[in-house]
């Protein structure tokens, strides 16, 4: 029993790790630009489509992976034409994208489904090395640069952009060039996301991505929910957290007998938990602020 909870906490933890890279993707829309992208759904996909392609075609494992990126970034880059050049609403520019890409994803194999057992992956290039500091590492790599990257200018740019626009404009800045870096790089490490969950579990699913986006909000919430109160903890610091957090939940829930088709059941019902939680926790901040305000 034991063992096998061992084993549990184990595999939630490196898909944790993986849904890290997700959530830090989704970090750049959802807390940082405030936009609802739900393109994120097909980019999922299709960084694992990207890389089964490439990686049967016989490239490089480092090639494939970058291949997958660089993919994702052009479906922000999608997403940012049809919201903001063509002014469509931010949601629905999202699942327009969304939409597109599950068809590009069918076209880039021809089917659904794609086994990579046969195929070389990071996995198998550093079989020696546990799977969770593989990912450990890249997740800290990643993290560093995110980090790094947002307290250049360009950075701070993107974050005034998603809290004043007019300040940026202010400022002689374009707030539609941060808007489109930012939904460029959370697609492109989305992307990546999807593309080392297709090594990790050996295959490619059309239906990977789907509530993808319930899972990265899921791990946001959680992340800032749990470290809310540590101002000097960074934005991707909880979101890996919350990743590793969520996923152990999950992993749990399923261990104790839940069956693995509720697992979207239980993921919607984790975020109306948090989002509950902080909405009370917000209100009692409220009436001890205006308590102590009538009683000056």
């Amino acid at each position: 029993m034991l063992l096998g909870l061992n084993s549990v906490l184990l595999a939630s933890i490196e898909v944790g790790l993986i849904f890290a890279i997700l959530s830090m993707g989704v970090v750049f829309t959802f807390k940082i630009l405030d936009i609802a992208d739900l393109s994120v759904e097909g980019t999922f996909p299709l960084g694992a489509f990207i890389f089964a392609k490439m990686i049967t075609s016989g490239l490089g494992v480092y090639t494939s992976m970058t291949f997958s990126f660089i993919f994702g970034l052009i479906a922000g880059l999608v997403t940012f034409l049809l919201y903001k050049k063509l002014k469509i609403a931010p949601i629905l520019a999202g699942i327009l994208t969304m939409t597109i890409l599950y068809s590009v994803n069918l076209r880039i194999m021809g089917k659904s489904n794609v086994a990579l057992f046969d195929f070389d992956n990071l996995f198998v290039k550093f079989e020696k090395i546990p799977k969770g500091l593989i990912l450990f590492a890249i997740v800290l790599i990643i993290k560093i640069i995110i980090d790094n990257f947002l307290k250049t200018e360009r950075g701070y740019m993107l974050v005034i952009t998603g809290d004043n626009e007019s300040l940026v404009k202010s400022l002689g800045k374009n707030p539609d060039l941060y808007t489109m870096i930012g939904l460029m790089i959370s697609n492109g490490l989305v992307s990546l996301s999807g593309a080392l969950m297709s090594q990790y579990q050996g295959f490619s699913d059309s239906q990977m991505g789907a509530t993808i986006i319930v899972t990265a909000l899921a791990s946001i919430i959680i992340g800032d929910t749990f470290l809310k109160n540590s101002r000097k903890i960074k934005i991707t610091t909880r979101a890996i957290s919350g990743a590793i957090i969520y996923r152990i939940i999950s992993g749990l829930a399923i261990h104790v007998g839940l069956d693995s088709s509720d697992l979207k059941m239980v993921t919607a019902f984790i975020v109306i938990l948090f989002i509950t939680y902080n909405n009370v926790s917000a209100g009692r901040i409220k009436r001890i602020k205006k308590s102590v305000n009538n009683e000056r």
